[in-house]
């Protein structure tokens, strides 16, 4: 049974997308709710993520979402040290504490604000730890911060029980095939 599975990702700056309403994002989201809503059939009980911006605030939003037709999963959100949105923009801030404000659960690891990369190694062990699988958009063609964490998991597999479920950027031109796809039945069956 998977009841704890941590989401994460490539932060948005690295795929270039940098406006909430990019139909890229939508493909994300579409990509992820798949994933969980499998996991969701597996009993899952909650998606954990560090709230870093991109992927796994997208995740948040996802599972925020999606507790309307599985009001069992909950959201945590552990953050890799205190106040890491202090430099964000507001447009990025006002959706990190929305979220904040409806995940189940939230707390940093790490009691101060950044001061060494070291943080970010102690979230990727405890997060790992926690979880019995890790979902992650990442694609090994495309280097990324999620790299680290994606190699500390199949490290980390090698001793615990852990899933990984990987997607990549074919699963996410798949979504996207199939959603122009939709469309353009949608428009011939309305329109002609």
């Amino acid at each position: 049974m998977t009841s704890v599975v941590t989401v994460s990702g490539y932060k948005q700056h690295e795929l270039g997308l940098f406006k909430q309403d990019d139909p890229a994002i939508g493909y994300i989201k579409k990509a992820l709710e798949k994933e969980l809503a499998s996991f969701a059939d597996e009993g899952l009980e909650w998606v954990v993520i560090s709230g870093q911006l991109g992927v796994e605030l997208w995740a948040a939003e996802v599972v925020i979402d999606m507790q309307l037709d599985y009001p069992n999963i909950k959201l945590a959100v552990l953050t890799p040290f205190l106040n890491q949105e202090e430099n964000w923009n507001e447009n990025n801030k006002e959706l990190y504490e929305m979220i904040l404000t409806q995940a189940e659960f939230v707390d940093s690891i790490s009691k101060e604000p950044y001061n060494n990369p070291q943080q970010f190694r102690n979230k990727n062990q405890l997060l790992l730890h926690k979880s019995d699988a890790l979902l992650i958009l990442y694609d090994e063609e495309r280097e990324g911060s999620p790299k680290y964490l994606y190699e500390g998991a199949k490290i980390y597999q090698e001793s615990h029980p852990l899933e990984i479920r990987q997607i990549t950027f074919m699963d996410l031109q798949f979504i996207a095939d199939e959603e122009q796809q939709r469309l353009l039945e949608e428009y011939y069956l309305n329109d002609h």
